[in-house]
């Protein structure tokens, strides 16, 4: 008995890898989120194998579908199931079923957004889809600005303003901002500003999106460190560090996430203690 968890394009079909294309003719059904959306993707590649509908509101077919069936691909509508979607459901199900259950690699949104937002990404947070009320919402928001680790969310159009609102609010609105939208589409955008930028550019926001903050070491409000400061060079980081008051731990912890190799940053945070 064998689940696969097929990651599928997020954009570009040509994304698709060949080992989740010879899965995906393999399997005895293809359960996805959207009949139609992934139909049309096995169409296109000439794939003629049944599917059948499994997301969050039909889950209760989770069981018999794993009972039916020997060998089940699992697709998300775009990029690798069990990310925000049921896909983590199913294969808590199939894994106390006995199943063997594989995850192939391939597209995914929040990676090429990180990477490409130009912050740090030694250590980051991914939340996926914020709470939806706002007490909850600005609660989750305040954690992740004290993680003052690089923040991933994903989010709609419809509610991107409200968002970016939110984390104004907490982050301060001259907070370092990267958002991807459309990654790997035809109108795939990538902006890089402010928080109050962002909200004077994305008037009407369409599409899909994925938001990327800088550490909140970086806003001027944890060490001190905003945009123009990243622009000096280690030893100067460092006295700007020092006159924000940040000393031993604190004081190198901000210096990695401004970009400082680890063993250059414990070095000049205790050889500048040690010369003053």
């Amino acid at each position: 008995m064998r689940l696969v968890l097929v990651p599928t394009p997020i954009g570009n079909l040509e994304d698709i890898t060949l080992r989740a294309l010879q899965v995906l003719r393999e399997a005895e059904v293809v359960a996805c989120e959207d009949t139609r959306h992934t139909g049309n993707l096995l169409k296109h590649f000439g794939i003629e194998t049944p599917t059948t509908r499994l997301d969050q509101h039909t889950l209760q077919r989770a069981k018999g579908l794993l009972e039916k069936y020997q060998y089940v691909a699992y697709a998300s509508d775009a990029g690798t199931p069990g990310i925000s979607d049921p896909g983590a459901e199913l294969v808590k199900l199939a894994i106390a079923l006995g199943w063997q259950v594989e995850v192939l690699p391939g597209p995914t949104a929040f990676v090429p957004a990180l990477v490409t937002s130009g912050f740090p990404t030694a250590r980051f947070v991914f939340e996926g889809f914020l709470p939806q009320k706002p007490k909850e919402r600005r609660e989750r928001i305040q954690s992740l600005f004290e993680s003052g680790r690089t923040v991933v969310i994903y989010e709609s159009p419809h509610r991107l303003k409200e968002t970016l609102l939110a984390f104004s609010s907490v982050f301060g609105e001259t907070h370092p901002v990267a958002i991807a939208r459309e990654i790997s589409k035809m109108h795939q955008e990538i902006f890089r500003g402010s928080l109050a930028e962002a909200l004077a550019h994305f008037t009407g926001p369409r599409g899909e999106f994925v938001l990327v903050l800088a550490p909140a070491a970086m806003n001027g409000e944890g060490s001190g460190l905003n945009a123009e400061s990243l622009k000096l060079n280690a030893d100067e980081l460092v006295l700007v560090l020092r006159s924000r008051g940040l000393e031993g731990r604190e004081l190198v912890k901000a210096l990695v996430e401004a970009g400082v190799p680890r063993n250059q940053a414990y070095q000049l945070a205790h050889g500048r203690k040690e010369t003053q």
